[in-house]
């Protein structure tokens, strides 16, 4: 009985360990993930370098530093006029002022027709710190977003703040797939929608209550899921969060809201960020992933 006893002590201190361990490498696994995660967020060309938005008008844009412009450049362009984009049924064709230093790909530019970021990849000019390129949004949208290396938003970046790790937000869910992918209208920050085409529906529990998530394609790789929570009313970014999984496994799906981050509209007022749709809005406080930042 006592020897019986012993081994049966001596299986939970191991259980006990070896859960210990599995845990320990999950939160490294996630704190691992956070910093990449930021790290992006920090480059050279991330969200937090987005230093204006402007929307193109038909016929001549004029682009320099200062609002005197259509396309206000920061001050850290070392001229005024960098030159002008007409635009016109869709086209964009960029002219630069004589003398100044403008680029794409490396080589000097004086005249060109900008690429856009749909389908991409769009025409990307650097002039010192600055670089531009065109967007499109929605049907016949198009504007310039702009960029700064030197933006004091990245300078003065203090880093993202996250729910402690908890590996009960890391669920499995079930994929129930559409005959055919569907398009389906996702709300946007600008007041219009994004057609987008979702392949079908994620269902999961959390807490033993059933929910339901509805991803969209961003690429062939992944699910993309635009949500909120009722986090959203005071812990985190009020407008939704973003969450990436990897495409399912049979019928199965790992939703890891550990790793839920916030939209790039949370550090930039000059992002064009989707919206959670309805079906996507949860009647629950999930407390895991990105807390507001600001």
């Amino acid at each position: 009985m006592k020897t019986g006893f012993l081994a049966f002590t001596a299986m939970i201190v191991v259980a006990s360990y070896l859960s210990a361990c599995s845990s320990g490498q999950y939160k490294k696994e996630i704190d691992t993930w956070r910093a990449a995660h930021e790290a992006e967020l920090r480059k050279d060309d991330g969200w937090l370098t987005v230093a204006g938005l402007f929307w193109l008008k038909e016929g001549l844009n004029t682009i320099g530093k200062g609002d005197a412009y259509d396309i206000a450049l920061t001050n850290n362009f070392k001229g005024n006029k960098l030159g002008e984009i007409e635009s016109k049924e869709g086209k964009a064709i960029l002219k630069v002022e004589p003398g100044v230093d403008a680029t794409t790909d490396g080589k000097p530019v004086s005249t060109i027709e900008l690429a856009t970021d749909d389908p991409g990849p769009p025409t990307k000019i650097k002039t010192g710190s600055q670089t531009f390129y065109l967007i499109k949004r929605e049907e016949d949208r198009y504007g310039i977003r702009l960029k700064d290396s030197d933006a004091p938003a990245r300078k003065n970046f203090g880093g993202e703040h996250w729910f402690p790790v908890d590996e009960n937000y890391r669920v499995t869910g079930t994929f129930e797939p559409f005959e055919a992918a569907r398009e389906v209208e996702i709300p946007n920050v600008l007041g219009g929608t994004f057609k987008m085409k979702s392949p079908g529906i994620v269902r999961f529990k959390i807490d033993g209550k059933e929910f339901s998530l509805q991803p969209v394609i961003e690429d062939d790789k992944q699910l993309f899921f635009i949500f909120k929570d009722l986090s959203s009313r005071d812990q985190t970014y009020a407008a939704g969060r973003f969450m990436y999984t990897d495409n399912p496994v049979g019928a199965k799906v790992t939703l890891d809201f550990n790793k839920a981050e916030n939209p790039p509209c949370a550090f930039t007022e000059f992002a064009t960020c989707p919206l959670p749709p309805p079906q996507n809005r949860l009647d629950i406080d999930i407390k895991a992933g990105e807390l507001k930042t600001h």
